[in-house]
């Protein structure tokens, strides 16, 4: 259960920010802190009593229909990468404290970066593949909420559009390669697919299922050809860049490499793929880092240069490169939090970020300086620091790999070169901000000084850390580095050596060479930066992005205008044709349309009834644009089918339509009152014969469809099990009512509520609608003076009380006769809505004081309620209870939960239906009383 407390935590924390934002905002900071630490102690509860290579999970049944699980699954690789986001998170969450200090925005982006952290906790701890694509593609959602959290910006708001489109086809392509592994394996349980990594590599599914993972992994950390996003990420507070690009966002790709490589290792496809993909984006985001004038810039190429190194170390394919891969990841973390902090400081300090501007700080900074320098060195891989060793480790597999025939130096080589640019742009971020220059220039804050003293805490602890994993690597991460690899190798671990000092071997010679070589670099940049920008000054995949996009737009708006003609009638013809041509062509594909069951004789009763409603259907197309004769024409055919469901024993049918067609009469009625008496047609011709031939088509096909079902055999249902179960179950005798309440409630629930959000919406679109009533009647006469006819007041009101009383009879028939719920309150909307009609809004609403949003509120809680309460009782959601009592002079009665659940459903039926009505059929010169009342 721990485990579930694990992913959990940030969310709870999440809610507590929102609730204390305005009332103690210094609240919702000890809030975020508390989560992280309580996240480091569950995670290091749980770790330090599990053997080395030990699995600990944890499951709940979510979705088991959609094979979905809540699993979470804590072993070697996920406690890793769960231990960067929680340690990291906890030093981010100190470093806005005081980044943000005094700002309104610091509690929404403590609750931004608990869900990010929430999100990344979810995807490492996913031992169900569906459950894993539900987080990956919550922390996208999250990125573009932090990229864009200066939405007044629009360097932020694009930079968030493009992450979340980049990462956003990423997450679709993982859906994929999910559903495919599930087909493969028979399950979405991690362990059964990574029990059958030899089945998934034998299928023929294998390429797509390894083109869509690596897809997906590319566009999250920012590979080559998606790499162009992460620079745009900048437009981020500088907490939100350290948290993305160390522990979070980007290492989702990686982690979903490292978790899917016992699967998808091993293979030239792999291999090829995989490590081409790394060594373009090492070198390239290497050069461009270079060249970067923003100091957050640099940075950001930087972590995408180090991204492609892990990438490629993952696609050399042996087991000592997934070993070092894993170790540059942890370094990686490390180094690029602490000098993402570092730079969030200057800038804080300083006002730029820029390059050109900044120089001779470590006059003003030099605890900052002396901490930026090490970070720095760490990430150029100077000895004695962490990165120095997961470099050479790095080294030492690019020539180990023989995959290339002759051209296998080329790896190393790159290798060199892309370590020189390493040295070269990490000295440019020391050297041009603390120490080229006596002094800065045209700095907005002058003069700098040092930051509050816990702001630099964060920087200082990730700088030991880099210290102290680059002197004693084997007592700092060595038990962690070999469990996570266990893990990601599928149950081996290479022999290897975490020791400072191999000896003088190529390796080392090749680390010298490329901090000479980065030295040289340097020292004679401004060629270089010369000639590097004019060679890629034409090779910006941001404006590629971006004309792309605006060629989908360009796309999208053209089919928008084809469909998009605010014409009803077309909506309903391209619908319609839909319609008949998808499911048409499985009906045209029929060998004949006849099947074994013959149909009965038709009685002469049924056959003029069917007569009666297809004459009126033909005469309300025909007097379309008379809409009071149209409206009779269609309640009357309303009515006759309500006859044909008594003709055909379906009570609870009859009831309802009989329901529904009174109060749809009324409110049809109410909405032409204020339509012209004679509408004139139109349509032109060629619009008229079309919608000819869709209604005969259409018609066609929906008769031929009803024919060939109702003449072939009765496929075996669940109609059976219904009729079987109502009474035993539920205590019922009424099987439609039962469904209704018990077997179906949670669609029932559901169904109710869209009404009741459907209502609120009509209310709110009526709210304030001017409505003139017209001056005459049909045939141009004027209306009467007496808007309220006295005799129709007078039934109406004498009418309401036995309708009440029967729709309290049908209530409470319900479950074991026809009636229920929705009927009743159909039958109590029809007496309410004949008082509107018959005594007008104000007259009845000043008698009729009931709140009507407040009744449909109350309705959806006691069923939403009646549901819940199931579940103190360890019963499913929903689940009656019904039992029988004896009552004195009465007798013996029946109770069920149901009858609540009913109740509910009635209150909101009737409230949505009266929301609606007050608001609908009001003079202009009525409307202010009624929004008063």
């Amino acid at each position: 259960m721990a485990l579930a407390w694990l992913v959990v935590i940030p969310f709870v924390a999440v809610a507590l920010v929102a609730f204390t934002r305005h009332r103690a905002p210094a609240a919702g900071t000890w809030a975020a802190f508390a989560a992280a630490l309580l996240g480091l102690g569950l995670l290091a509860s749980e770790r330090i009593g599990m053997p080395t290579f030990g699995v600990l999970q944890w499951r709940a049944d979510w979705i088991p229909e959609l094979g979905l699980d809540f699993a979470l699954r804590l072993d070697g690789l996920a406690f890793m990468f769960a231990l960067l986001v929680l340690a990291i998170g906890l030093l981010v969450f100190i470093y806005a404290r005081y980044y943000l200090a005094g700002s309104e925005s610091l509690p929404r982006l403590y609750a931004l970066l608990l869900l990010f952290m929430g999100a990344m906790l979810g995807v490492v701890l996913s031992n169900n593949l569906l459950l894993l694509v539900s987080f990956w593609e919550l922390t996208s959602l999250v990125s573009f909420l932090l990229i864009g959290f200066w939405p007044s910006r629009p360097e932020a708001r694009r930079g968030a559009r493009m992450a979340l489109t980049i990462t956003g086809a990423g997450g679709l392509a993982l859906l994929a390669a999910v559903l495919l592994l599930g087909r493969v394996c028979g399950s979405y349980d991690l362990g059964v697919v990574l029990a059958h990594a030899g089945e998934v590599q034998r299928n023929p599914l294998y390429p797509a299922i390894l083109l869509l993972v690596l897809f997906a992994a590319c566009t999250k950390s920012a590979q080559f050809p998606f790499h162009f996003w992460l620079p745009h990420a900048m437009s981020a507070p500088t907490p939100v860049s350290a948290y993305l690009h160390s522990a979070t966002m980007v290492k989702a790709g990686i982690f979903l490499i490292a978790r899917f490589y016992p699967v998808l290792e091993g293979t030239d496809l792999f291999f090829y793929v995989t490590s081409l993909i790394g060594l373009v984006t090492l070198t390239g985001g290497a050069g461009m880092a270079l060249v970067q004038r923003d100091l957050k810039g640099l940075l950001a190429y930087s972590t995408i240069s180090h991204l492609g190194l892990i990438v490629l170390l993952f696609g050399l394919d042996t087991q000592l490169s997934t070993v070092a891969a894993l170790f540059h990841t942890f370094n990686h973390a490390v180094f690029k939090a602490s000098l993402f902090m570092a730079a969030g400081i200057i800038d804080h300090e300083t006002g730029t970020r820029d390059l050109g501007r900044l120089r001779g700080l470590r006059r003003y900074m030099p605890h900052t300086c002396a901490l930026a320098s090490v970070a720095s060195l760490a990430m150029a891989g100077v000895p004695l620091l962490n990165g120095f060793l997961s470099k050479e480790m790095f080294f030492g597999e690019t020539l180990a790999q023989d995959l290339l025939g002759d051209f296998n130096w080329l790896i190393p080589a790159l290798a060199v070169v892309a370590a020189a640019l390493s040295v070269a742009y990490s000295l440019r971020f020391v050297w041009g901000v603390f120490f080229d220059g006596a002094t800065p220039r045209d700095l907005p804050h002058y003069p700098p000084h040092e930051p509050p003293r816990f702001m630099k805490l964060p920087v200082e602890i990730l700088v030991v850390i880099c210290l102290l994993v680059g002197l004693a690597p084997q007592h700092t991460i060595g038990r962690m580095l070999e469990s996570a690899a266990w893990f990601a190798l599928g149950g081996v671990v290479p022999a290897y050596s975490l020791s400072i000092w191999h000896g003088v071997n190529v390796p080392l010679v090749m680390s010298a060479a490329s901090m000479i070589a980065g030295a040289l670099l340097f020292f004679f940049r401004r060629d270089a930066f010369r000639h590097h920008r004019s060679r890629l000054s034409e090779m910006n995949a941001s404006e590629g992005f971006d004309r792309l996009v605006q060629r989908l737009e360009k796309g999208a708006g053209a089919i928008v205008r084809m469909f998009e003609t605010r014409s009803l009638p077309a909506y309903l013809a391209w619908m319609i044709a839909a319609m008949l041509i998808v499911p048409g062509a499985a009906l045209l594909a029929l060998a004949s349309f006849d099947g074994a069951y013959r149909s009965a004789p038709i009685d002469p009763v049924t056959l003029i009834g069917l007569a009666l409603i297809a004459l009126l259907s033909i005469g309300v197309v025909a007097v379309r644009a008379n809409t009071l004769y149209a409206l009779v024409m269609l309640s009357t055919c309303g009515l006759l089918v309500t006859l044909a469901f008594v003709r055909f024993s379906a009570p609870d049918l009859a009831l309802t339509q009989i329901s529904v067609e009174v109060v749809t009469v009324l409110l049809l009625v109410l909405a032409i009152y204020f339509l012209p008496v004679v509408q004139r047609t139109i349509e032109p011709l060629p619009a008229r014969v079309r919608n000819a031939v869709l209604a005969i088509a259409g018609g066609a096909m929906l008769g031929g469809v009803a024919y060939a079902v109702m003449t072939r055999a009765p496929v075996a249902g669940i109609a059976p099990f219904f009729l079987a179960n109502a009474l035993p179950g539920s205590g019922g005798h009424n099987v439609v009512n039962v469904i209704l309440v018990d077997f179906r409630g949670f669609d029932t629930l559901v169904e109710v509520s869209v009404l009741v959000v459907a209502g609120l919406a009509v209310k709110a679109l009526l709210r304030g609608l001017r409505l003139k009533a017209p001056d005459t009647g049909p045939g141009g006469l004027p209306w009467s003076s007496q808007s309220h006819p006295l005799l129709l007041a007078i039934l109406a009101r004498l009418m309401l009380p036995l309708t009440i009383l029967v729709a309290v009879f049908v209530f409470l028939r319900g479950h074991n006769l026809p009636g229920g719920g929705f009927i009743a309150s159909l039958i109590v909307s029809v007496a309410l809505l004949l008082q509107y009609v018959a005594s007008g809004v104000l007259w009845t609403e000043s008698r009729i004081r009931i709140n009507y949003r407040a009744l449909a509120g109350l309705g959806l809680l006691v069923a939403a309620t009646t549901g819940l309460g199931a579940l103190a009782f360890g019963q499913p959601f929903l689940t009656s209870a019904f039992g029988h009592l004896h009552i004195p002079l009465i007798g013996e009665i029946e109770l069920s939960t149901a009858m609540l659940f009913d109740l509910g459903v009635m209150g909101a039926v009737v409230g949505t239906t009266l929301t609606i009505v007050s608001h609908l059929g009001v003079r202009d010169k009525d409307m202010q009383s009624v929004e008063k009342s």
